[in-house]
């Protein structure tokens, strides 16, 4: 990833300083709000990520006066071990940060689930080359991080396992009935495609290996279907097919050699796919995320999985505002809710909360289309196959 001239940095530190003064002017009156809720002691996890999330999403607008008290936090965090326990009898205390702290504003060039079908500039909307050979430049920092439970109003935890991150005005209340309703459809071992697996951003791309660094001589995408989200889908298909459930892997690159409109394409791929293939019920729209601070420093969501490191899932259901045409998008949501608790039972810590938003990601063609997010660009090709083979297992037992 390449990253802006340096005079473009300081305009938008400048553009974010406005908003980062307003933050910082308003943190004692939030701090006084939620201390009821929070543990006293100024170790605990929960007091850390809460500071930690004050800064991180100021970034480095205010880096020299903030330097010294952001570095304490994050000491503390080490010395405590939050982030880097992810074993299951201590997966309930990581700290829950929200991950719109996490993510660079401005700086960063790589679209993110914050916004998966935003337009990028001109000039960074190239096509990718096939993988580079050699990416050992120590350019920036990979810091592993497992993301845990979420604490607040906007979080609904589910029946069995797993959590559902509401940002609509739909009331928590709806979305947890709606969780406990089967999926509209049924899926049947009669060898007639059932599932199709497609990539609106086919080129999505992760690092060599696991690591702690990453070169931004690298743009996070290519065409090589061994490193991209490709391998991600033929690892879900792989355990489907061994179940018993037939399964159309399309690996179109709708977004190459453009990255924009790609979801225009997608749409017109999938349709013609149902078309054909009426027997249809679940179309699995597979990504990663990307998670970075405005620092360069780099997020790989991970969980340890029966001794082996995977990239943390996150699945995207969309809710239809009254503009979308998508009236049947609480079907998709139950299949989501079904799946997000099977995982989450099956693998605990594999998952991040559903984010359920005012998003269509052409949701509106089954009662069974969900975006699944697999790790991030700093994750290693390796952690997605293996979450994509977790994926593929749970699914199928959703439908035993």
């Amino acid at each position: 990833m390449n990253r802006p001239p340096l005079s473009r940095q300081r305009k938008i530190r400048l553009r974010n300083a406005a908003a980062g003064i307003l933050f910082l002017a308003m943190l004692p009156l939030m701090t006084a709000a939620v201390s009821a809720a929070m543990p006293r002691s100024a170790n605990s996890a929960v007091f850390l990520a809460a500071s930690a999330s004050a800064f991180l999403s100021v970034g480095d607008v205010f880096q020299n006066q903030n330097n010294n008290i952001a570095s304490e936090i994050n000491q503390k965090i080490n010395s405590a071990e939050i982030a880097a326990d992810k074993s299951p009898e201590n997966h309930k205390k990581l700290f829950a940060v929200d991950d719109t702290f996490m993510l660079s504003y401005g700086e960063l060039l790589i679209p993110n689930s914050t916004d998966e079908e935003r337009r990028v500039p001109d000039k960074t909307d190239v096509g990718p080359e096939p993988y580079p050979e050699n990416l050992e430049n120590h350019d920036g920092a990979i810091t592993a991080m497992c993301y845990g439970n979420f604490q607040g109003d906007n979080y609904i935890n589910l029946d069995r396992a797993g959590q559902v991150r509401n940002v609509t005005n739909l009331p928590n209340s709806t979305l947890l009935k709606e969780s406990r309703l089967a999926p509209d459809f049924k899926i049947e071992k009669n060898g007639e495609p059932q599932v199709l697996i497609m990539h609106t951003h086919a080129t999505e791309s992760y690092e060599p290996y696991e690591r702690d660094f990453y070169d931004s001589s690298f743009n996070s995408r290519t065409t090589d279907p061994n490193m991209n989200m490709a391998a991600v889908g033929d690892a879900i298909a792989e355990q489907l097919e061994a179940a018993g459930i037939a399964v159309l892997h399309d690996t179109t690159m709708h977004d190459y050699p453009s990255y924009n409109d790609s979801y225009d394409r997608s749409r017109e791929t999938v349709q013609n796919i149902l078309a054909e293939n009426p027997s249809i019920k679940i179309v699995l729209d597979i990504h990663r995320d990307a998670i970075e601070r405005e620092s360069g420093e780099r997020i790989a969501p991970v969980a340890e999985i029966d001794g082996k490191n995977a990239a943390q899932i996150m699945i995207i259901s969309g809710c239809d505002d009254g503009t979308m045409d998508m009236p049947n998008y609480l079907k998709n949501f139950r299949f989501a809710s079904l799946l997000q608790q099977q995982l989450e039972s099956d693998y605990q810590g594999l998952t991040r909360p559903i984010l359920f938003d005012y998003r269509k990601y052409n949701q509106d063609l089954t009662t069974g289309s969900i975006l699944i997010e697999v790790g991030g660009h700093a994750n290693s090709v390796d952690q997605a196959v293996y979450s994509g083979e977790l994926i593929g297992k749970s699914l199928a037992k959703c439908f035993d």
